[in-house]
Formats: C-alpha cells, structure tokens, sequence
C-alpha cells in the first residue's frame, strides 16, 4: 500500500515541476469540477499616444448629372417700384409734307354773331325783353352779323354761344339772361351814383332756340340819349353737331 502512494505523489510532483497547471487530475481518475463563475471587467485602459498624421486623400473630383427639365412657371410677382424717367430719344425723321389747303373763304364758314345797342329814350317794360335797335359795326354784307327782333336773338347756327351786355344805370341795377322762357343768369350791381356794369354767359343752343336781356324791377337803367351806354353782344365759338 505504502509504495503505491509514493510512486502517486513522485508522479504528482514531477508534473507542477515541468508542466503548467492547467487542470488538476486526481489520482483516483474522478470526474472534472463544475465551472467557476465569471469574474468583474477591470477598468479601462489609458489612452494610448497620439498617433501619426496620415498621408492625405486623393482629391475629389466634381462629378456634374444631367441638366433636369423646366419646372412649372411660378405665380407673377408683385409689381415693382416706378423706375426714373429715362432720358429725351433722338429726334424722329421730319414727316412728309402734307397737302396744300384749299384758299379760306369767309363766306363759306359757319358764322353767327350780333352786336347791338340801345337808342331808344324810354325805360324797358319789366320782365320782357329789352331792345337794343342799332347795329354797332358797319359791316361789309358779306361779314353783316345776324339782326335781333325786337332785342331777340335766334339761333341759326347749333353750337356754344357767348353771350356779354354793357349797361348804365344809377344807384342799382338787376338784369336777367333769358333763354327761351327760362331766367338763366341774373346779374345785379349797386353804387352810391352812377355805376355802368356787365354781365356774360356762355349757353349750348339748339337751332330755334332765343336768348334775350330782361330788366328786373330792381333796376334803374339810364335813359338820357348823352348819358347812356347800353349794348348787347353774342357770338358762335363753335359749331356742334
């Protein structure tokens, strides 16, 4: 029994002498034990050094794609400031020459005008109209104005008329434009003595239409023939059609 055991433990000893102890095997042949439980993760290491700068990279080269297709047109934008007026353009080439008009001739124009004063002693009934009896200019036939009835002018020629009186009178004075059977202007004027006004309108008339200076009984017209200075004027502007 006592050499069996020897010859065991020499054989134990020569092992840890020449091999690492990896695992411990009985002697009697027994089974392997059971697995240890694993131990903690130590700590983390220290950094290391710094290493060396690397070579650089190739360079990069731009690769361009394909040109995309035309997006949608966008809504207009808002309109912008007003920009400086730009400078004169050069002056344009001279135009042609037009035609040569025909000779005037003034009887051949559309014409209508009076020009009249009162030479007559006695005051003008109110409200009717006043008669201016005596042509002013002395005129050639073909140049005569339009002659007044009973201090009436008629309207021959359609158009826009001026129409302009001259009165004297003392210490006031009212007077009326008529147009047909309507007041259409009246003028008043007053003064401590003699005073001489005037009064002008401009009216659209229609052919057939009569205008005519009224006296108001606001009025004190100047009667006496060295004294007096009456008149009544009117003229076409224009013809309308």
């Amino acid at each position: 029994m006592a050499p069996r055991w020897l010859s065991c433990s020499t054989a134990v000893f020569l092992l840890l002498v020449h091999i690492t102890p990896a695992v411990t095997q009985s002697c009697y042949g027994g089974n392997p034990g059971i697995p240890g439980i694993p131990g903690t993760h130590g700590p983390n290491g220290n950094n290391g050094a710094k290493g060396e700068k690397g070579d650089p990279g190739e360079a990069g080269q731009p690769v361009g794609g394909k040109k995309g297709l035309p997006g949608l047109q966008g809504p207009p934008g808002r309109p912008g400031l007003k920009g400086d007026v730009g400078l004169p353009g050069p002056l344009g080439s001279p135009g042609r020459l037009g035609e040569k008009g025909r000779p005037f001739n003034p009887s051949n124009q559309q014409k209508s005008f009076f020009s009249y004063k009162r030479e007559i002693p006695q005051a003008p009934d109110l409200d009717t109209a006043i008669n201016f009896n005596s042509e002013i200019l002395d005129l050639d036939e073909q140049f005569k104005g339009q002659s007044l009835t009973n201090g009436t002018f008629t309207c021959v020629v359609r158009g826009i008329y001026f129409f302009s009186y001259h009165v004297s009178a003392k210490s006031r004075v009212c007077l009326k434009l008529v147009k047909g059977s309507d007041s259409d202007l009246t003028l008043c004027d007053t003064s401590e003595g003699f005073l001489v006004t005037s009064g002008s309108e401009v009216l659209e008339l229609q052919a057939g239409d009569t205008v005519s200076l009224q006296a108001t009984r606001y009025n004190h017209l100047v009667t006496s023939q060295g004294s007096t200075s009456h008149t009544f004027t009117g003229f076409l502007i224009f013809p309308t059609t």
